[in-house]
């Protein structure tokens, strides 16, 4: 059986196929896996590293706006999608799949659309509460469109054609218990956990925010043990801290690191996380029941992470903050409230319970088993 998966852009477009590829080829060893990517995508540096081979077609996003640079861009999106169709056809010939999964990007056009037009079984996948461009035009061609909640069913022109799976979160996620994860990471009293984070990279705006979010929590004797990954702005969060008289040495229940390596294990223990709303990020807080404050990057196409905030805030799951009314004073007092109040989180997990759609990948690889059959 040869599976191609292609994806692209984010971590939330990849890991769902690269959580697939390896549940194929668990259960068939002898399944051969081909991932398809965009010239000089993150996935072809990610998909690497899981140890796939990737292949690339010539791609670009369009830009929805009328300015010279944009119109200029878009043209050259129009020559490169014909570019990627003669691409993808011969690399649909080379590898012969027996079913074509997109997970979304733009990157997954060319090669999804050909193979369905060749009569290939094929399906996609959408992490995001609102389907993205590339996934509501390959809906209308593809056999099937799996979806991570219900929520999202909708949004598309023929309901009957979509199925909720959820989306597939790495099994470490549900190594830890609570208790665990906070005796590994040497958290002996009963103060609750923050974990915050803005993405792999952090994100500027956010990090000078908790800059002010730690000196708050220092003048009021450190009421939470907080862990934060700061991403690029590391070594200016280490320069700006000493500014306001605050040496973390004194603040042994602040942690602030360049990365978070062992996120399973830091989001186990966490009682409320500061977050982005990316897809990878609101799947794993759904399964796992995590309470969040979502601040979403307003610098993402067609404002997807303040959709996906929005279903999680509606219902019950999350505090929606948008990043022009967020500051470190506010994402303080929102914190210190959950904190405080044990009973506000609990209902907030609950409602992420709800919402959870449980082994999803078992749910994707029996609905692509049900493709190849017939």
């Amino acid at each position: 059986m040869n599976i191609l998966f292609t994806c692209g852009g984010t971590a939330g477009h990849i890991n769902p196929a690269v959580a697939l590829a390896r549940l194929f080829q668990l259960r068939d060893p002898d399944c051969k896996v081909l991932f398809v990517g965009a010239d000089g995508g993150m996935e072809t540096r990610l998909v690497p590293k899981e140890g796939y081979d990737i292949r690339t077609v010539t791609i670009t996003n369009f830009r929805r706006s009328f300015t010279p640079a944009a119109i200029g861009h878009n043209v050259k999106t129009v020559i490169n999608m014909g570019r990627s169709k003669g691409q993808a056809n011969r690399i649909l010939k080379e590898f012969k799949p027996d079913l074509v999964v997109g997970t979304g990007g733009y990157a997954s056009y060319p090669i999804v659309n050909a193979a369905a037009a060749k009569g290939i079984p094929t399906a996609v996948h959408e992490s995001n509460a609102v389907p993205g461009l590339t996934t509501k035009a390959l809906s209308k061609v593809v056999d099937q469109v799996m979806v991570g909640f219900e929520e999202s069913r909708s949004h598309y022109d023929d309901p009957d054609k979509v199925v909720v799976t959820g989306t597939p979160v790495r099994g470490d996620f549900f190594q830890y218990t609570r208790k665990e994860a906070r005796e590994k990471l040497g958290i002996t009293d009963d103060r609750p956990v923050v974990v915050s984070v803005w993405g792999s990279l952090g994100a500027s705006v956010m990090n000078r925010q908790i800059v002010d979010f730690i000196a708050l929590e220092c003048k009021a004797g450190e009421p939470f043990h907080h862990i934060h990954g700061a991403g690029r702005d590391f070594a200016n969060i280490q320069k700006t801290l000493p500014k306001l008289g605050i040496d973390l040495k004194d603040h042994p229940s602040i942690d602030v690191r360049e990365y978070i390596y062992d996120m399973p294990l830091v989001m186990a223990a966490a009682d409320l996380v500061l977050c982005r709303a990316g897809a990878s990020t609101i799947s794993e807080l759904t399964a796992i029941a995590k309470p969040a404050v979502l601040v979403p990057s307003p610098n993402v196409a067609a404002d997807h992470q303040t959709k996906n905030a929005r279903v999680i805030a509606e219902a019950g799951g999350a505090v929606l903050l948008p990043e022009k009314d967020s500051s470190g004073q506010k994402l303080y007092e929102i914190a210190s409230d959950l904190l405080t109040h044990k009973e506000k989180r609990d209902a907030m997990g609950a409602a992420l319970r709800h919402m959870a759609v449980p082994d999803a990948s078992e749910k994707i690889y029996k609905t692509l088993l049900g493709l190849l059959k017939k």
